[in-house]
């Protein structure tokens, strides 16, 4: 054997050292670090109502797409706002009075990225008492979940509307969510309760029939939005985009199957299931406050053109803004489409995913 052949196979071996070395190196090398995202949503209890915030967490979207995404409850849009232009959080889910007095009143740059539900609140007072209409409710107190939240405005603009002048006629007092709140109608601390849907779904849900006064005009104007500010999307628009597919493909699995929709809820965020009553009652409750929340999520998609997941009108926006102003909620309007990302074809990059596919594993409940 020649001093060639074993220079040759000497040359070869080491080559192949060499190479499963490297394999076993690029086997063994960390992952990409996933980027840390912080959503904030104004609730104390993060429940089965905000499928397009939990589902892409349970179906792991986001982190496929290199992002693990946490989300924190807060006061209200107020607090989620502050904690946007603090650092503290990079994304918040908004009532639309909150985004337009963000960008009216105090001149900070948010930005609508999705239409995720019409306005859905109302006063519920209980259905056998004393108040009847909205005139009645002068001189009385009414709770809230918090100060901060978008619904203040919207409270005291329907009350002004109403001949009835919220800093001087009512008291409006901050009782939180749950139970808390509904103590507070029973025993009378306050005469009715100014919530959104789901939430006065829950108190019904706890036995208290109540009766719902709302102006007729709210069904059919934007309020919940999912926002950050304009120099989050200046700085990263690649995860604003991403992080936006990935609450717009829940929506859709949401809508798809509800039921499944609850049960990935409960097992991924078990620390929200309800307890105190057998599991078909729990079910059956936490499905109307599923449905309810559904209900103003499609209102949404409708009011918006009915066509793509997370749409918004700048029309839309603007006649809230009228509507603000006219019940002096705002003291000026901005050009809507300003209250907006502005980045050209936004809404159908976010829509550029599979549908059919995120249809069928929700059928099939793919996940649970």
């Amino acid at each position: 054997m020649s001093f060639r052949f074993h220079a040759g196979l000497s040359s070869i071996i080491l080559l192949s050292l060499a190479g499963m070395i490297c394999s076993e190196a690029y086997a063994q090398a960390p992952a990409k670090p996933l980027k840390p995202v912080t959503i904030a949503v104004g609730t104390q209890v993060l429940n089965v109502t905000y499928p397009w915030l939990t589902l892409p967490i349970s179906l792991g979207y986001w982190r496929d797409d290199g992002y693990d995404v946490k989300v924190i409850t807060v006061g209200g849009s107020l607090q989620g706002i502050q904690q946007m232009v603090g650092g503290g959080v990079d994304f918040a889910q908004l009532n639309s009075t909150g985004l337009i007095q963000a960008n009216t009143e105090n001149n900070v740059a948010v930005r609508g990225l999705m239409a995720t539900g019409v306005i859905d609140w109302g006063v519920g007072v209980m259905q056998d008492g004393a108040i009847k209409s909205v005139a009645d409710l002068k001189g009385k107190k009414i709770g809230i979940f918090s100060l901060g939240t978008g619904g203040v405005p919207l409270l005291k603009g329907y009350l002004r509307s109403n001949g009835i002048n919220p800093d001087t006629d009512v008291q409006i007092i901050a009782t939180g969510a749950g139970a808390p709140a509904l103590e507070a109608l029973r025993t009378d601390r306050v005469q009715a309760l100014m919530f959104w849907g789901s939430a006065l779904a829950g108190f019904e849900n706890a036995g208290t029939k109540l009766r719902v006064l709302f102006d007729p005009a709210w069904r059919a104007l934007p309020d919940f939005t999912f926002g950050t500010l304009q120099k989050t999307i200046d700085a990263d628009p690649a995860m604003v985009e991403a992080i936006s597919r990935g609450a717009a493909k829940a929506t859709l699995f949401a809508t798809t199957n509800p039921m499944c929709a609850l049960k990935l809820h409960w097992k991924n965020f078990p620390s929200t299931k309800p307890t105190g009553a057998d599991e078909a009652t729990l079910v059956a409750n936490d499905m109307r406050l599923l449905e309810a929340q559904l209900q103003a999520m499609k209102g949404a998609f409708e009011l918006n053109g009915g066509k793509l997941i997370g749409a918004m009108d700048p029309a839309s926006y603007g006649r809230m803004e009228d509507f603000m102003l006219k019940d002096g909620t705002i003291k000026r309007t901005v050009p809507p489409e300003t209250l907006l990302i502005a980045r050209p074809g936004f809404v159908e990059a976010i829509n550029r995913f599979d549908h059919n596919a995120v249809v069928e594993a929700a059928k099939a409940c793919k996940g649970l």
